[in-house]
Formats: structure tokens, C-alpha cells, sequence
């Protein structure tokens, strides 16, 4: 399943992510932007409709859920900036995101294991 959301959906499928199962006025709450109520049910209905976000009966509204792992939803997004401003090349994407933010030991120590790691998996055996 490709995923793609918008800025807004992203901010109330994290909110979901973080929190579980909420309510509209739940996920209203923890947003960081003054969002009216309605505004929040339509990009939880459009969020549902793309088979994001699934909801249970809770009383006389609905608890909204995330249907998608936040795992899936970063591979995606990751995977479709590779492929439009990387021209797919990983290491393209890597080289940017090291040279334009500055690392300390311990940052640079983690990648170094990260990359030694996935390289040991993909070792001849």
C-alpha cells in the first residue's frame, strides 16, 4: 500500500501514533494548530476514506484508530523523496542528510554501527 498524506493529515495520524485510539476532540487537543472541530472530522473521514484510519463506536461518537503503522508511513515518505529529488539514490539522500546538518560523536558513532550492522546482513554468507 503507497501511502501519502498531506501536512495536516501527518500531524493528527502522529497524533494518533502517539496517543491510540482518540476522539475528534482528543486529537483537536493535541494538535498544535487552533483546528475547529469539523476541520478535525474531515481529515480524520478523509484519512479513514484512504484506508489510513478506522474508528469504533465510542457512546455517541467515534474513537478514531490508526490502520497503518507509523514504520509503513516513513518508508513511504522517505521512499518518494528518494525517488523525486534523489533520482532514487539512497546514497544521494544519505550523503545530503550528513552534510547539512552538523553531528556530534555519539550521532555519527550510531550511524557507523547502523551502517555496519545493515552491512553485516548483507554479507555473502
Amino acid at each position: 500500500m503507497r501511502i501519502s498524506l498531506t501536512d495536516r493529515e501527518a500531524d493528527v495520524m502522529q497524533t494518533l501514533w502517539e496517543q491510540g485510539p482518540s476522539t475528534v476532540a482528543e486529537v483537536r487537543e493535541q494538535l498544535a494548530d487552533p483546528l475547529a472541530y469539523t476541520t478535525v472530522l474531515t481529515v480524520l473521514r478523509t484519512l479513514e476514506a484512504k484506508g489510513y484510519v478506522g474508528h469504533e463506536a465510542a457512546g455517541r461518537g467515534h474513537r478514531f484508530f490508526a490502520s497503518v503503522k507509523q514504520q509503513a508511513a516513513r518508508k513511504n515518505a522517505v521512499q518518494h523523496l528518494t525517488d523525486k529529488l534523489f533520482k532514487g539514490s539512497t546514497e544521494l539522500l544519505f550523503s545530503h542528510l550528513v552534510s547539512e546538518k552538523k553531528l556530534d560523536a555519539e550521532q555519527v558513532r550510531r550511524m557507523r554501527q547502523l551502517l555496519a550492522e545493515h552491512t553485516d546482513e548483507d554479507a555473502p554468507k
